[in-house]
């Protein structure tokens, strides 16, 4: 059959159509992030004594100026650390809800105006990243926040070639960058032209502001000289974030959410990610039946993948929102609840969906654009962290002399149910906008071990499709067997209930497409669905592996 005409996602940029990708190894640590720069700040601290964790924020710092415009200290982050002695980390460095954020701020004449919350001053969200960062290195890290931060800002002042996907994704935005003094200032030349692909990009106010901070400590950020320059622009430009909002700021350790799948514990993170409850929602409703059996890439298998997500993402949007205002069941991410799922899928045909009700789904609650990168250490130390400031470029905003751009976190709020956010998402009043509440995310980091012994670290870039990319690269290694470099680079498929459509990669084989249309499936066909990276142990248990989503040019690096 004709396939429609394929839509290009523009959030990110993908490399050719025949996906491949390098492995590297590494006996003493290894590291895999979008951006081969970060990779090396990555490595380069576990070479100075730093471990995993290090590792991590060394390259999520870098990342905040190789690859600006997916993360950042302006936004927010969820990090998942297995430390040495077996013990679980699960950081919240998700951004907030400033003060003065109303249910209806973003309703204009009855309608919510998703403009308002994605672009602009009243898009941000109260940025917690770097808080997060200086939490992870204190509690498990070896080197300090001031020793990474001065690495990244040396970066930010010798400047790097602009690559295509900067480039393009700059282009792309830059008439909404254009809006704002501070953005214009960074992005563009003195004769108002974007830079392009091999510019050399050097960062001076990005730089300075991690010196300062390097120098200062975290109070330059959250209440000293950076959040006053904050309020200042907030309140010249219609916005409400205030230094209050940045010195009342706090990153939260969580407990982390696990399910054993086919013999393996996987672990990711509780809410506000919706990713880690619905990775184990689906993953509990494919293990009653034997994916292995039905066969990688077939009609029969990506048939069962689709009809799970859908089934997870109903409940997501019904369901979902920041534990500590809302009750998100637990039940969710039970094995009998699964059950009672998958009993409905029809393999032979799509079915309706409407979310679904746990048993004691009341009582029993969780209480109180964007990068992944993974990385794991000789002395056991692993760590899967997902950074963002939402969509490209966050809110299109930087604030005036400090080079930092801030996140359009608050389009991740519910502005008004049944209106669709950014990524096509729509929610309940669970996830509505309120006063120091943290919007539900899709960031899924996951670490999977195999008799107490951790085994994968992996996590994506890309929306909604963060939390499908997750599941699909655990079933393409645990169900079938593929190495690390190929169940990053299979084709993909993506249902998220809302809109009810299957995103599939054109790559997907004609003969699966046939078999999946018979079955009700209509499709939206993309060019590439996301960005993905993962750190493996090697099959001999005596060093590690590493893979980059080839989809975007990113690296590992094993030391």
């Amino acid at each position: 059959m004709l396939r429609r005409i394929a839509v290009l996602f523009v959030t990110f940029t993908f490399i050719a159509c025949s996906f491949g990708s390098e492995v590297a190894t590494g006996t003493n640590g290894i590291v895999a992030s979008v951006n081969d720069i970060a990779t090396r700040a990555g490595i380069d601290a576990m070479k100075r004594g730093g471990n995993a964790v290090d590792a991590a924020v060394a390259t999520a710092l870098t990342l905040g100026v190789v690859d600006g415009y997916n993360s950042g200290i302006g936004g927010g982050c969820f990090i998942l650390i297995r430390r040495s002695n077996g013990k679980f980390l699960a950081i919240d460095g998700r951004e907030m809800a400033p003060a003065a954020a109303t249910h209806d701020m973003f309703i204009r004449n009855g309608k919510g105006d998703t403009e308002l919350s994605q672009t602009g001053p009243l898009a941000c969200g109260v940025p917690g990243a770097l808080a997060a960062y200086d939490l992870a290195l204190r509690k498990a890290g070896k080197l300090s926040l001031r020793d990474h931060l001065l690495y990244a800002a040396q970066i930010a002042d010798d400047g790097f070639q602009m690559d295509s996907g900067y480039a393009h994704t700059l282009q792309h935005t830059a008439d909404d960058l254009k809006k704002f003094d501070g953005s214009r200032a960074v992005y563009f030349k003195a004769d108002g032209s974007a830079y392009q692909k091999g510019d050399l990009f050097r960062q001076s106010d990005l730089a300075n502001t991690y010196r300062q901070v390097a120098k200062h400590g975290l109070k330059y950020f959250y209440g000293g000289p950076f959040a006053q320059a904050t309020e200042t622009w907030m309140k010249r430009n219609g916005g409400i974030m205030t230094v209050r909002d940045l010195s009342n700021y706090k990153s939260i350790l969580r407990e982390p959410i696990s399910t054993m799948y086919r013999g393996y514990e996987v672990v990711s993170f509780p809410p506000p990610s919706s990713g880690g409850v619905h990775l184990l929602e689906m993953l509990n409703i494919l293990e009653t039946k034997d994916l292995k059996v039905l066969g990688a890439g077939t009609a029969d298998s990506l048939h069962l993948i689709a009809e799970s997500m859908k089934l997870a993402f109903a409940d997501r949007a019904f369901w979902l929102g920041d534990p500590d205002f809302v009750e998100v069941p637990r039940g969710l991410v039970s094995k009998d609840y699964a059950h009672k799922l998958a009993a409905k899928i029809d393999m032979q045909h799509t079915i309706k969906v409407e979310h679904g009700t746990p048993d004691d789904a009341s009582e029993n609650v969780f209480r109180k654009h964007t990068t992944h990168f993974s990385t794991a250490d000789c002395e056991g130390n692993w760590v899967a962290c997902t950074a963002t400031v939402n969509t490209s470029f966050g809110s299109k905003v930087v604030i005036p002399g400090t080079g930092v751009v801030l996140n359009d976190e608050m389009d991740d709020f519910s502005v008004q149910p049944g209106v669709a956010n950014f990524f096509g998402l729509v929610g309940n009043e669970a996830n509505a906008v309120a006063p120091g509440k943290r919007p539900l995310s899709s960031m899924t980091p996951t670490i999977v071990l195999k008799d107490g012994n951790p085994m994968m670290s992996l996590g994506a870039a890309g929306g909604p499709t963060i939390i499908s990319q997750t599941l699909l690269n655990i079933v393409n290694v645990l169900d079938f067997g593929m190495p690390l470099d190929k169940a990053l680079a299979a084709p993909r498929i993506h249902q998220q209930w809302s809109p009810d459509e299957l995103r599939a990669e054109k790559s997907l084989s004609t003969i699966a497409v046939d078999g999946l249309e018979e079955r009700g499936h209509k499709f939206k066909f993309v060019s590439g669905l996301g960005v993905s990276q993962a750190v493996m142990r090697s099959q001999d248990g005596k060093s590690f592996v590493g893979a980059a989503d080839p989809r975007a040019g990113g690296t590992a690096r094993g030391w």
